[in-house]
């Protein structure tokens, strides 16, 4: 049983005064539906979240999460070709191309065939698209994204496709895959021919100003909240709408909180929670952008749920949840989708993982 107690609230007074001046965010959450078309889409994965992390976190925070004001919520059913308990590589993958593959595979159907992603597909259409993790931007689920291969754990090899497919932004760790590879080439001087800006440090990446960006913040994946990352998962994802709106046609964003998996493979219940809190912070940013943009469709679910998590006990007096899991592995439960503006409504009732991608191709007109 893991017993954890909330300390703090998450958002910095700093973290308001960038958005303020980067995006002109309102200050009303945009919680009800909007009509009319849809221009950019912003997709956000908590890996490996279910209900029962997103509740504990609700039980333990001061105050209303971003993601209990949606209004429109469904549930996801995210087995894969092979597996009834999905990897994050065939989850991503679903998501992306609303084709379903084998475990550890990204970007190609089950018989190894490349499928077009999500970050194609909008190219294909000339809108902009891009990626923010918290963990190396090589990894299962974002490397889904824009990338093909057997194997997730080719991670060299998917470095290289982010040169082919050139996502307008990637913001994660993950540098060592593009400089200290083991063929010796180093694809940082590639990139920057391509019109890349590369940037190592939050600072910076505040500063960049770029039709096309790269943060590489890390040789492997970014730092735990509790290991003094702070709002750099908000940070990055301000920069990359600041970055994607200047394509007047539109753009598709994915980004994702990678470590709630990790901490609930670990059944480390306080950091869990701690990182759910981060990308339920990260959310309230980007529906601030979308309240003030307007034409923009904003939606949070998970590639599958991790760890059996059971809330058996808590205080709600002193915000403590104590917590149970079943398994260190994932498991097939469906997965919460919550979404907001225009379109949300699309996403209410039970449906497949690749359907999905098969709303937002209908919404953006792919």
């Amino acid at each position: 049983m893991r017993i954890f107690k909330a300390s703090m609230k998450l958002r910095s007074f700093m973290l308001m005064f960038i958005l303020l001046i980067l995006i002109s965010a309102c200050t009303t959450r945009f919680v009800t539906e909007t009509p009319g078309p849809v221009r950019n889409v912003v997709l956000i994965i908590g890996d490996g979240m279910g209900l029962s992390h997103i509740y504990s976190a609700m039980s333990v925070y001061d105050g209303e999460l971003n993601m209990a004001k949606a209004k429109h919520i469904g549930f996801s059913k995210t087995h894969s070709f092979d597996n009834y308990n999905t990897d994050s590589a065939a989850g991503g993958t679903a998501i992306s191309s609303g084709v379903k593959t084998r475990n550890g595979m990204i970007g190609m159907s089950p018989d190894t065939v490349n499928v077009k992603t999500m970050i194609e597909w909008v190219h294909e259409k000339g809108l902009a698209g891009g990626v923010v993790s918290t963990s190396a931007v090589t990894h299962a689920t974002p490397a889904s994204f824009l990338s093909h291969n057997i194997s997730r754990e080719n991670y060299e090899e998917l470095a290289e496709d982010f040169l082919k497919t050139q996502p307008e932004v990637f913001i994660g760790g993950g540098l060592s895959n593009f400089v200290n590879r083991q063929d010796s080439v180093n694809l940082i001087p590639e990139l920057q021919e391509s019109g890349y800006q590369i940037v190592y440090t939050i600072e910076d990446l505040l500063k960049a100003d770029a039709n096309k960006l790269a943060g590489l913040l890390a040789d492997e994946h970014l730092p735990k909240m509790s290991e003094g990352r702070g709002d750099l998962l908000a940070y990055s994802s301000i920069k990359a709408l600041q970055t994607l709106r200047k394509n007047k046609k539109g753009f598709f964003l994915m980004i994702e909180g990678s470590q709630i998996d990790w901490a609930a493979h670990d059944h480390d219940t306080r950091y869990l929670i701690e990182e759910t809190l981060d990308l339920d912070m990260t959310l309230g940013v980007v529906l601030d952008f979308a309240e003030q943009n307007g034409k923009t469709l904003v939606i949070v679910t998970a590639d599958h749920e991790t760890g059996g998590m059971t809330l058996v006990g808590g205080d709600p007096t002193k915000r403590s949840v104590a917590a149970s899991y079943s398994t260190g592995r994932h498991t097939g439960i469906v997965v919460p989708v919550f979404a907001f503006g225009p379109g949300a409504g699309l996403f209410n009732g039970f449906y497949d993982n690749t359907e999905i991608f098969e709303k937002i191709r209908f919404l953006l007109r792919l």
